[in-house]
């Protein structure tokens, strides 16, 4: 739970006064794209499977701030700093970074309370290895449509 608050409080920061390149208009399509795309895929994996699960097994009133305040703005911060007009080399370190970070930190949501928060049922962080990537190119390209939209307009 102790790294649960300091990584919202610390994401959240990040995203309200470090943003420079994202505006609001896509601020807020990649926070509810990454929510319902979160509780789409947790509806199968956590509530339906077990496969994982945050805090408690079940539906908890909790698992609605991972949703809404963990998350996102961690989509937001991957995006905001993408280097989208880089080489292909600095993309993929990029990404490399991230996928790291990402796996490192779902290792450390795994501590015993009150640190982690986060619970494997039958998911194992190999799966997440291997799914991180294809999560964060759905998100860059979600955000080049966004992008591609409100250039149209």
């Amino acid at each position: 739970m102790v790294l649960f608050v300091i990584s919202i409080m610390l994401f959240n920061s990040v995203v309200y006064k470090m943003n420079k390149h994202l505006t609001k208009n896509q601020i807020v399509h990649i926070w509810q794209f990454t929510m319902i795309l979160e509780i789409i895929f947790d509806i199968f994996i956590d509530e339906k499977t077990n496969g994982y699960w945050y805090f408690w097994k079940g539906i908890d009133w909790t698992n609605i701030i991972v949703y809404t305040l963990l998350i996102p703005p961690v989509n937001v911060i991957f995006l905001n700093w993408y280097p989208f007009n880089a080489s292909c080399i600095k993309k993929i370190r990029y990404f490399a970074f991230w996928i790291a970070f990402i796996l490192i930190y779902e290792s450390l949501t795994l501590l015993p309370q009150p640190w982690g928060y986060f619970h494997y049922g039958w998911w194992e962080f190999s799966y997440s290895a291997i799914l991180d990537p294809f999560l964060f190119i759905i998100l860059r390209v979600y955000y080049k449509w966004i992008y591609k939209i409100e250039k149209a307009n």
